[in-house]
């Protein structure tokens, strides 16, 4: 189990509190993109709102977290860290903000 802590207005649309859980295939290659596809399909009213429908890239403003990094940046096809496919740390979605 792959745990996901998602941001305020995203729990409220998947009418979730806390973390969120999804299944995954047992394995060292589980990338952020077998994540956000496990996510969607357990709450498909998530489409479109964390990663665009037809490109797949993470929308303006979403950003990726997991053991203390940044991975909003890094390929979608990576790996994830060993700790988040474990389930011993959270794969943070975090609205991000902007303004002045």
């Amino acid at each position: 189990m792959i745990r996901i802590i998602l941001p305020a207005h995203l729990r409220t649309l998947a009418r979730v509190s806390g973390e969120v859980t999804v299944s995954l295939r047992d394995g060292d290659s589980l990338t952020r993109q077998d994540l956000l596809d496990a996510l969607e399909a357990d709450y498909p009213m998530l489409r479109g709102t964390i990663r665009e429908h037809q490109s797949g890239r993470r929308r303006d403003f979403i950003r990726f977290f997991a053991c203390g990094e940044d991975l909003s940046h890094v390929p979608a096809s990576a790996p994830l860290p060993a700790e988040v496919a474990a389930g011993k740390e959270p794969f943070r979605i975090v609205g991000a903000m902007a303004g002045g």
